[in-house]
């Protein structure tokens, strides 16, 4: 199965199924900002990335048709719940919060959240290592409210950015001191030509109430029969090995723990 790619809402045409709705083809959210390596476009506009994968994955494993819609991230929910997309798979972590608007799937990859810094700087992910510095963050992500409830009385300000790339050139041009995002990300921007004069100094505590449960895929809220579909799709490509293959492209450890 191949993805198709709309940048558009399109109108799709709806089945009716056991009471729910099923939109054919399925328009699957993802965020319109850049988030390598899990989903950026290339230089002909098609998008790439081990998310991007992973849902094409899924959605065969489910039997589904998909077409990714990209959406600006700060409006992702308000598109799913006005019918603009059908599913969220945009490393969208499970979270109470969120789950009052949407529901989840299963989790389908799970990783800590880390604070990035300049090499040799001494900061530490703790409000104490902290203290004084600027912080910054993408705006709307999990990563905003963990700091803004474990940080902010510590810091001189956090900052907050519409995209990661942007956090993380005020990062490298020294304009922030560190900034806080999801650990495969960071790596990735570590390892970079661009990310070469920084270094991820640790993880930060654990916060279930506010990181989640891991990332799974956001559906509109009853709309059981296609998060069922979707965690039938994640199930069969942990049990066969597409997961694991698909992970090993990208990153050189697992990103997937219970």
């Amino acid at each position: 199965m191949k993805l198709k790619t709309t940048l558009t809402a399109g109108a799709a045409a709806l089945a009716m199924m056991t009471g729910a709705a099923l939109a054919d083809p399925v328009k699957v959210g993802i965020a319109a900002e850049p988030y390598p390596p899990f989903a950026a476009p290339d230089s002909a506009g098609n998008w790439t990335g081990w998310e991007v994968e992973m849902i094409d994955a899924v959605c065969g494993a489910a039997e589904l048709e998909c077409v990714l819609t990209p959406v600006a991230w700060d409006g992702i929910i308000p598109s799913l719940m006005g019918e603009q997309i059908d599913v969220i798979m945009a490393s969208m972590s499970i979270t109470e919060e969120r789950a009052k608007q949407i529901d989840f799937s299963d989790h389908y990859y799970k990783t800590p959240a880390v604070v990035v810094a300049a090499k040799d700087s001494g900061i530490e992910p703790t409000a104490e290592g902290l203290s004084g510095k600027i912080l910054g963050v993408q705006a709307s992500t999990t990563h905003q409210a963990y700091a803004q409830k474990h940080f902010e009385e510590a810091v001189a300000e956090i900052r907050v950015y519409q995209t990661q790339d942007e956090a993380n050139q005020d990062l490298v041009s020294g304009r922030i001191d560190a900034i806080q995002a999801d650990s495969i990300a960071m790596a990735d921007f570590v390892e970079s030509d661009i990310g070469d004069c920084c270094e991820i100094v640790g993880a930060v505590e654990d916060d279930v109430a506010v990181l989640g449960q891991g990332v799974g895929a956001g559906v509109r809220k009853g709309d059981d029969e296609l998060r069922e579909k979707i965690n039938m799709g994640i199930a069969k490509v942990l049990e066969d090995g597409t997961h694991e293959e698909i992970t090993a492209k990208y990153f050189s450890a697992p990103i997937y723990s219970k």
